[in-house]
């Protein structure tokens, strides 16, 4: 069987305003010039990135998501999965707020992939691409599809096809 490799990241976002009123106090510190981060006291996690709460948008693109466009440019198919709990951060990263509103330096993912994507392709008139994109929101059990808006949750199941490869089916 194929090795598929995966990364895994780890931002940590500054304390909201609302939370700083209230007194809440950070529990999650990254370890200077290391992969690692502190939770509590002195429970420890390395991942292949870590970005502490003053990193940028930039630096979590060019870092993370960068090599995949241009993997995916290549040819191969890619996913990025943003995970966490409700208010740590994922839409920020993702999309980086009201798309319409975004300063350039605060925009997500998405919008930073699809400029450099196409970007890539008026480059290249002569090379024929083929884009299909999914933005699949999985809230408890329930799966959605972001791109339209129109889909009721229940309609989207995740499978194997023939191949072996999982799909989203319904999206």
């Amino acid at each position: 069987m194929e090795e598929i490799p995966v990364k895994v990241a780890v931002r940590i976002r500054p304390l909201l305003c609302k939370e700083i009123l209230h007194n809440h106090q950070v529990c999650v510190r990254v370890i200077p010039n290391t992969q690692q981060i502190i939770i509590g006291r002195d429970r420890v996690f390395t991942f292949d990135f870590v970005f502490g709460k003053n990193s940028t948008q930039d630096e979590v693109y060019n870092t993370c998501i960068k090599p995949l466009v241009l993997s995916l440019i290549e040819g191969y198919n890619v996913t990025v999965f943003a995970y966490g709990q409700t208010g740590s951060g994922k839409t920020y990263t993702i999309g980086g707020g009201h798309v319409a509103s975004v300063v350039e330096g605060q925009k997500g993912i998405i919008p930073r992939a699809i400029q450099e994507i196409f970007q890539n392709i008026s480059e290249n008139p002569s090379t024929d691409f083929k884009i299909k994109v999914s933005y699949i929101e999985v809230y408890k059990e329930d799966l959605r599809d972001l791109l339209e808006l129109e889909t009721s949750m229940k309609d989207l199941h995740i499978r194997e096809d023939e191949k072996g490869n999982t799909v989203c089916s319904g999206c």
